[in-house]
């Protein structure tokens, strides 16, 4: 018998999507899982190698991360939100970003409060609410002039007595969008009107195209004592695996969060935390160098794609395809694709409410220009005839 809390948490797909396409006999274009082929900063890399022969790299203590790297996530947000954080009783390190915001959302939700959240979004993060007995409130990200743009009318319309937090991402995970000024002031607006906090996922604020900036929503008026800010080295560091996030807020929510911490996974990698302070520290050259790869990926697909509805990115890893669009729900789009293309595509059935179904998720960060050319012929080979 399935025990409440689970009756509402579903797969990801992104691991069956993979285990197809590990089983194909033929040459796949991997745009299913989160990855990316560009290395870490190589500052993070000599941290590690000199880490593993260093006792300190390899104990419990301190429970709430090693003091150079809370130090070095200070620094980091300090200035992008125009906060002065306190690392000592205002930054928690975490084993990644998702452990962070699972530590955050049990340390703020009781069961039956509410969460407002974009749709799309990751699944993985509505599955984290669940578990923690919160409820997700979605708020569509709709096509609008070319790109996504929040729908206003029902965030504002979201807000009830039982809201709790509002979390944002920006670049948002999957659909690439990009939260705007006066998005961010609407949001703002009604957590101060909710007394919520607002959770904000930082994991890929840097990763933005076409010289925009990135924007943080603590620095916005009334917000520095409502923001809590969950980032990680996975996506801006290329450094997925090596499971360093954090999570930096006011001293009072973060001495909640920090009980949860210790009770959830108790401590996090040693060697892997000298690492990601290297990275922070002395990685903005190659994160800069890295953008601008991507982007020319990210450009690469929506030229090839620019015939079909697919909808472009202003930052991260990964576009939508609008498959609906093409008469297809995203679990047989997904299956075709492989079947008939050789493209791996996460269907996004579940990322959401029901308007997620309608789209296949392409991650353009693993695979270099040079093999996502001729992604079009791909895609109209499996989606644009019938069998």
């Amino acid at each position: 018998m399935t025990v409440d809390r689970l009756k509402h948490v579903v797969g990801i797909g992104v691991d069956t999507t993979a285990l197809l396409a590990d089983a194909a006999q033929a040459d796949v274009l991997r745009l299913e899982n989160l990855d990316t082929d560009l290395r870490p900063p190589e500052a993070a890399l000599a941290a590690a190698r000199q880490a593993v022969d260093t006792d300190d790299a390899n104990s419990y203590l301190p429970f709430f991360g090693a003091d150079e790297l809370r130090q070095a996530v200070a620094e980091h947000v300090s200035p992008m939100s125009g906060i002065r954080y306190d690392w000592r009783s205002e930054c928690i390190i975490t084993a990644g970003g998702c452990n962070g915001f699972l530590n955050t959302v049990l340390a703020l939700l009781n069961p039956g409060d509410e969460i407002i959240m974009t749709d799309p979004i990751y699944v993985g993060l509505i599955n984290r609410v669940r578990l923690a007995g919160g409820v997700p409130v979605f708020v569509p990200l709709i096509p609008e002039s070319g790109r996504w743009r929040l729908d206003l009318d029902v965030l504002r319309h979201s807000v009830t007595p039982r809201t709790r937090a509002v979390l944002m991402m920006s670049p948002s995970m999957p659909s690439g969008a990009v939260v705007n000024r006066t998005e961010w002031e609407s949001v703002a607006e009604v957590c101060q009107r909710a007394n919520a906090w607002l959770i904000y996922n930082a994991a890929m604020e840097r990763i933005l195209f076409d010289g925009a900036a990135p924007l943080h929503p603590a620095s916005l008026e009334g917000m520095a004592s409502r923001t809590i800010t969950v980032g990680t080295v996975s996506k801006e560091q290329r450094m997925i695996g090596w499971r360093v996030g954090w999570v930096i807020g006011p001293a009072e929510v973060m001495r909640d969060i920090s009980l949860v911490t210790i009770s959830n996974v108790v401590c996090q990698v040693g060697i892997a935390q000298r690492a990601a302070a290297a990275a922070l520290r002395h990685g903005n050259d190659s994160l800069l160098s890295a953008v601008a790869e991507w982007q020319a990926r990210r450009d690469c697909v929506q030229s090839e794609l620019k015939s079909l509805p697919l909808m472009p990115c202003g930052g991260g890893w990964s576009v939508l395809l609008d498959v609906g669009q093409l008469g297809w729900g995203s679990e047989e789009a997904s299956r075709l694709l492989l079947s008939r293309g050789g493209v791996a595509a996460t269907a996004m059935k579940n990322w959401g409410r029901d308007r997620s179904d309608r789209y296949v998720r392409l991650v353009f960060s693993n695979e270099p220009v040079a093999r996502l050319q001729g992604l079009r012929q791909r895609v109209e080979r499996a989606l644009t005839q019938r069998a």
